[in-house]
């Protein structure tokens, strides 16, 4: 079994996430008492919002690079963002770490092409929405996409940062999550990608709204990290 290294903390609410599914995926695998070899580094997100909102990518490449290395000297043998957002820094932890980097993007491609799904709803940061880095990949794979208008994108960023990474869920905010859902739906989407986790924490599995089927990955390391392969 491959000791994964997460890089964690952005936000805490959603790592949470990545480390139970890795966990479930593991023990559902292997069975008995085994569980994932994980190594998380989880940064104080207060920074790295920081970076985001003076667009200093660079600046957040250098962070998120330096943690992926701690990681690798640390043992692990593979790493993975657990954040969506964050792949937008994919590129510089690949050139910098001799350990390869487990890819949200690929794992969602990978997931909707064995569930059949040819077009996606992305939801998330207005830059995962509205950058090349996770849409190009995405298409470069096959996959069809679909995002709200720019305004909407802004109204889903906001909602994201002001609540969903601050651990506030609210009934106004699902309802409005789940219109945008059945809007993409209207216009040709087979599935959502929930491309931000905490979304996933609003809009839960166990929600009965007429929203397209949701597609997460979440624990995009989870597969990759069990067995030799």
């Amino acid at each position: 079994m491959r000791r994964i290294g997460l890089l964690g903390g952005m936000s805490w609410h959603s790592s949470i996430e990545y480390y139970t599914k890795i966990n479930d995926a593991v023990a559902s695998r292997l069975g008995g008492h085994h569980s994932a070899r994980i190594l998380l580094d989880s940064t104080d997100f207060a920074d790295i919002r920081e970076l985001q909102l003076a667009e200093d990518w660079a600046g957040a490449d250098a962070a998120l690079a330096a943690t992926a290395q701690r990681l690798v000297y640390g043992g692990a043998e593979a790493v993975a963002i657990a954040t969506n957002l964050m792949h937008k820094c994919a590129p510089a932890i690949e050139s910098t770490v001799d350990a390869p980097l487990i890819h949200i993007v690929d794992a969602i491609a990978a997931a909707a092409k064995r569930q059949g799904y040819s077009t996606l709803a992305v939801l998330g940061t207005k830059w995962t929405m509205l950058d090349g880095f996770y849409i190009d990949r995405l298409e470069a794979q096959g996959i069809g996409t679909l995002v709200p208008d720019e305004d909407t994108c802004v109204e889903i960023d906001q909602i994201i940062f002001d609540e969903l990474t601050q651990g506030v869920f609210t009934d106004a905010s699902r309802e409005r999550y789940v219109e945008i859902m059945n809007d993409l739906k209207a216009r040709g989407a087979d599935a959502v990608a929930l491309s931000c986790t905490e979304i996933g924490l609003l809009v839960p599995p166990g929600d009965r709204s007429p929203a397209s089927h949701r597609l997460r990955r979440r624990a995009c390391g989870r597969d990759r990290g069990v067995g030799n392969g």
